[in-house]
């Protein structure tokens, strides 16, 4: 019987899962080298064991933690930079993404082009901070939006997308 073949899906399965993984893993060894270009290669910087134990609950390999760490302690010429964009989606939600980059421009191409798939806009600086408050790494919402459920599935399909790409670290929203 033609296209039976267990191997062929046991294939592709696992080509898929392990594209998700690679993009997964690809973030936080950036995570992990910025973090460590700031401290100097210091495992004991609160921020680096942050990271670190962040892509371990991931379960990225500690081979790959370890050469993220010495790739960023002897590389000097690539600094990575962190990078916010504000935006309103769906319904009016407010979205905060916070990227990590060492090209600005590209990084904000990117985005751009995903929220204009979806229709949305870049926003300028402030448009959207003022409702969210940061608490450590995190931004939490200080006024919240209700969706309708359209608005709602636009939105997570946005943020999926926003999240997908690799220049993203995280997406916050202040929908509820």
């Amino acid at each position: 019987m033609a296209g039976h073949n267990k191997w062929t899906q046991i294939k592709r399965q696992k080509g898929k899962t392990d594209a998700e993984k690679s993009k997964i893993f690809g973030k936080f060894a950036k995570l992990i080298s910025e973090e460590a270009k700031k401290s100097g290669g210091d495992l004991n910087s609160p921020s680096l064991k942050t990271a670190i134990d962040r892509a371990k609950a991931a379960n990225m390999p500690n081979d790959n933690i370890d050469k993220a760490i010495k790739r960023a302690i002897s590389d000097k010429t690539t600094a990575m930079e962190r990078v916010v964009y504000e935006s309103y989606g769906p319904g009016g939600a407010a979205i905060i993404i916070e990227a990590l980059t060492h090209n600005r421009n590209k990084a904000a191409q990117e985005i751009k082009f995903i929220l204009s798939k979806h229709g949305a806009s870049l926003g300028s600086m402030g448009s959207v901070t003022w409702s969210f408050e940061k608490k450590g790494e995190e931004w939490f919402p200080t006024s919240t939006v209700s969706l309708s459920d359209e608005d709602l599935r636009k939105l997570d399909t946005l943020v999926e997308e926003l999240e997908s790409n690799e220049e993203v670290q995280d997406v916050f929203t202040n929908a509820e």
